[in-house]
């Protein structure tokens, strides 16, 4: 139960203090479960990782029930999931009635054009970290640059681009 209950708690911040989505959390996630608990090895993260965004639904969610399960099995999951949700449903259900007013305040709308950047500096620090662990040889960043140059060129659904990834990652790695 004490894991559970940490699993819980260690979501529940994850989930409080990311403002963002699934990317920007990334950053807060391998601190508190590779760095700090040491619940998983930061390979096992880059491979939930993968497997969050392959899956339906938000990558955070995804992750958290990942997480749960590798280190508590179904409980664990549970407990991620509920954790990093957990904040937002409670922030959502006491503001309901002020969001209309926040969305028109000068102070929320300055708040929020502060935040952009900070989000984008999240994002782009996921991918510095998880980009040290993918691109190991020439062939992984030929096949990233190829996809970024795919996505960036033509307006090919992402679902193509991992098809077409795994592809050539059969073909360059066989």
């Amino acid at each position: 139960m004490h894991t559970m209950l940490q699993i819980f708690w260690s979501f529940f911040k994850i989930g409080a203090f990311s403002f963002g989505g699934g990317y920007a959390m990334l950053p807060l996630i391998e601190r508190e479960i590779v760095t700090h608990r040491q619940w998983i090895s930061y390979k096992d993260f880059i491979d939930i990782i993968g497997i969050s965004q392959m899956t339906p639904g938000p990558i955070a969610i995804n992750s958290a029930t990942f997480v749960g399960y590798k280190v508590s099995g179904f409980l664990g999951s549970a407990a991620g999931t509920i954790g990093v949700t957990a904040f937002s449903f409670i922030l959502v259900s006491i503001a309901t009635h002020y969001i209309i007013k926040f969305k028109e305040s000068k102070t929320m709308k300055a708040v929020l054009l502060g935040m952009r950047p900070a989000l984008i500096g999240l994002i782009i620090s996921a991918f510095l970290s998880l980009a040290k662990e993918s691109y190991h040889d020439i062939k992984s960043i030929i096949i990233g640059i190829f996809i970024m140059a795919i996505l960036l060129s033509k307006k090919v659904h992402p679902i193509l681009t991992i098809v077409i990834a795994g592809i050539a990652g059969i073909l360059l790695y066989r």
